[in-house]
């Protein structure tokens, strides 16, 4: 069974969960590896051994920190000819799409962004996507090259196995263009308490029938009885009620939760388009056309507004 390089997502040592994710995968089609860049690789080792890590590639370099992605293209590139894998595992984000991409073409090789699975193939890896708006659904393998692959965060529940993980040391050499492009400052996003909205197990949204700013507060509570993070429709952030950090949908994020909440929230294949591989979909809406009740698994034709306290109570209540 070959290997297969995981990029390892974390901060400053600790190992985001869309990691682990990809490490419970890449047991599927080979050996993990993990490739972890930058400072903290002594607090992130045990983590990665107990997720199946069989050897962790570590190089720590102020070019990791201080310039954006060609530097850690240029180490996984490196992790690629000293281990020769039979795939490439990387986070599904915005940086991780990028690095992919570069590597890719690099390595001359076919990729596959955003898979929602990763499964062995008689002929290498094949992913499943959501296609055309999470419309379709398709697998596919990558014919040339080693398979590049990233994985949207909640795709697999992390599994522990605990491997040998250990850490050699990656001789990265840089390249002219990893200067390229510097970091000048960094500014630390105030925190909220709740998850992070692509890496949330649960997503509670609203839209257009919050109607206003000044009642998100109602959705809020309900995400914070759930453990959840709060997205928006496109027409709610458009109309200043909630930031467009929070925006799901084809123009925000996109999110794949295990459970996701619509309320308020029409259906529009703009925002269909960020939320329809969520596991288990459920919508509150008083319109009961709306277009988002053609793919929910529950769906309450009601006022949010009478909705939504009384789950929150219930909730709570219960978990009281």
């Amino acid at each position: 069974m070959g290997e297969v390089l995981v990029l390892v997502d974390h901060v400053d040592g600790a190992v985001r969960k869309p990691t682990l994710e990809l490490l419970t995968l890449a047991r599927r089609i080979g050996e993990p590896v993990a490739v972890f860049l930058g400072a903290g690789v002594d607090t992130a080792a045990p983590v990665l051994a107990e997720y199946g890590a069989v050897k962790v590639l570590a190089a720590d370099a102020a070019e990791f920190a201080d310039y954006l992605v060609v530097p850690k293209v240029d180490a996984l590139q490196a992790a690629a000819k000293a281990v020769e894998p039979v795939a490439v595992l990387v986070p599904s984000s915005a940086e991780g799409k990028e690095i992919a991409a570069r590597l890719a073409l690099r390595l001359g090789s076919g990729i596959i962004t955003d898979a929602t699975d990763v499964e062995p193939g008689d002929g290498g890896p094949v992913a499943t996507q959501a296609v055309f708006a999470a419309s379709f659904t398709t697998k596919s393998r990558i014919t040339t090259g080693v398979p590049v692959i990233t994985v949207k965060p909640n795709s697999a529940a992390p599994e522990a196995a605990p491997a040998a993980g250990t850490v050699e040391q990656l001789a990265v050499s840089f390249g002219e263009l990893a200067t390229g492009t510097k970091v000048l400052t960094r500014t630390p996003r105030e925190s909220t308490g709740r998850p992070e909205l692509t890496e949330a197990a649960i997503v509670v949204s609203g839209g257009r029938g919050v109607n206003g700013a000044e009642n998100f507060h109602i959705i809020e509570a309900l995400a914070d009885s759930l453990g959840a993070a709060v997205g928006a429709s496109r027409a709610a952030v458009d109309a200043g009620w909630y930031p467009h950090t929070n925006q799901v949908g084809q123009t925000g994020k996109s999110v794949s939760p295990q459970l996701y909440v619509a309320n308020g929230i029409s259906g529009a294949i703009q925002h269909r388009a960020g939320m329809q591989t969520s596991k288990t979909i459920v919508a509150v809406n008083k319109d009961a056309e709306a277009p988002i009740f053609d793919l929910v698994d529950y769906g309450v034709v009601g006022d949010l507004f009478q909705v939504v306290p009384q789950l929150t109570e219930e909730i709570t209540a219960r978990k009281g």
